[in-house]
């Protein structure tokens, strides 16, 4: 299985390696430029999630489906998605080998993993299983299964998918996981020497040490001690905290960020050095949170007029509140633009895509994903409000990014150059001179 194994990583330009600290991972046995395909594979099991809409169970696509007429529960796009494909031993010896961490699992998620092999072992009763494999399963998929997203980054579904698996995490990823329909495929976002570890990111990296330290422990039961994480304590770090989930400066002029000033109550600001009461900052801390909390009834209640002025109330009280780059505020604008999408307001949703923007370019790499579908929506709103220009540089700034972490070849990818196509003809139509009859 390991020589079938090593063929295939070795054609892609991989060999596995193991260390003490990390275990298996993933090192390119040659270079890899940005938006190159580095590796891709299918599932070895995959399941829509059906409150993320109807898609085939087979291969994902949400057109032309069907509901199987025996179970009457799932969807299919066509006879060929019906077939359950027989599994590749290989896979399944894989499958084996992925890590469980049973011995790092808390008393509760241990409970729930047994209830859950009884549960299975009831509706199957005529096999013979083994409770505490199954109970090991079902932690390999916790630690090693992948969220599938559409091209927008949308969930669909989760697979598991052992050859990705591999893939080491860091908070600052050399490499990109996407989904082209339930396909995994890792793209290079930057040059990768020969003898260079292969990394992609397993969390949200847009915030600090300490949060995205939090959220791996709790998901996937390690610490990481990237380039990021290893300066946790340092200047840099207590910066980034400050001003990713800290509070501003009370000068709504200056963009210094807080740090706590335990002898007299206060935070001070590290640029101007003006105080600010910690009283205050609890006060509007507490009046933000009823109205967020408001705010997410009334979004959930599909109240969306009235969720928006909710939202617009909560941004002004976290400006205030909160250092312009804050990851709270950010949230907040991010729900308020997909609200004012949703009422078609979109010249508000274009001002408030905007915000967003200096906003991604400071929490985010040049080349990641997320940059490249806000200057996207940020794009489509310019166009359809007739703003050509404004629309061509950011359609341009989408593509450059996402030609690397997308590939060019996807349906989504190839609506997004033909939109860039139009934008620059329309521009170009604009600027030609006056010609004279």
């Amino acid at each position: 299985m390991m020589a079938d194994l090593d063929g295939i990583l070795s054609r892609c330009g991989l060999k596995i390696s193991f260390t003490e600290e990390k275990g298996r991972c993933f090192i390119a046995t040659r270079n890899f430029s940005p938006g190159e395909v580095i590796i891709s594979q299918e599932p070895y099991a995959a399941v829509v999630n059906p409150q993320d809409g109807l898609r085939c169970d087979g291969c994902f696509k949400s057109t032309n489906l069907k509901k199987c007429s025996t179970c009457r529960m799932v969807w299919y796009c066509g006879i060929s998605c019906q077939v359950i494909p027989m599994t590749d031993n290989n896979n399944y010896e894989l499958v084996e080998s992925l890590m469980a961490h049973m011995s790092e699992i808390g008393e509760q998620k241990l409970v729930l993993y047994a209830q859950m092999a009884n549960l299975v072992s009831l509706i199957l009763p005529s096999l013979e299983l083994n409770l505490k494999e199954i109970a090991q399963n079902f932690s390999k998929l916790a630690c090693n299964a992948h969220t599938i997203c559409d091209s927008e980054l949308r969930p669909m579904g989760t697979g598991l998918y052992p050859v990705i698996s591999i893939i080491n995490h860091s908070c600052l990823p050399n490499s990109v996981l996407v989904f082209e329909e339930k396909v995994a495929v890792v793209r290079a976002v930057d040059f990768i020497l020969k003898d260079t570890e292969v990394t992609i990111s397993y969390i949200e990296t847009a915030a600090s040490t300490e949060t995205r330290q939090k959220a791996l422990k709790e998901q996937y039961l390690f610490t990481c001690k990237c380039p990021r994480c290893i300066k946790l304590g340092h200047i840099e770090d207590i910066q980034e905290t400050a001003t990713l989930e800290g509070y501003r400066c009370k000068d709504m002029k200056c963009d210094g960020f807080l740090l706590t000033n335990p002898a007299e109550n206060t935070y001070i600001c590290q640029q101007c050095g003006l105080l600010r009461d910690q009283n205050e900052i609890k006060k509007l801390k507490s009046e933000a949170e009823q109205v967020s909390n408001k705010a997410s009834v009334s979004l959930s209640s599909g109240h969306y007029y009235e969720a928006s002025i909710l939202y617009k109330t909560l941004e002004q009280l976290q400006l205030e509140l909160f250092h312009c780059f804050s990851t709270s505020l950010l949230q907040t604008r991010e729900s308020l633009l997909k609200i004012l999408m949703e009422l078609q307001d979109w010249r508000g949703a274009l001002t408030c895509c905007r915000s967003t923007i200096t906003v991604y370019e400071r929490v985010y790499p040049p080349i990641h994903p997320l940059l490249g579908l806000q200057y996207y929506c940020c794009g489509k709103l310019e166009w359809f409000l007739g703003e050509i220009m404004e629309a061509l540089k950011s359609l341009t700034k989408a593509a450059d990014i996402l030609r690397i972490t997308h590939g060019s070849s996807t349906p989504f990818m190839k609506e997004l150059l033909g939109k860039l196509e139009e934008a620059r003809a329309e521009a170009a139509y604009k600027l030609r001179p006056n010609q004279c009859d």
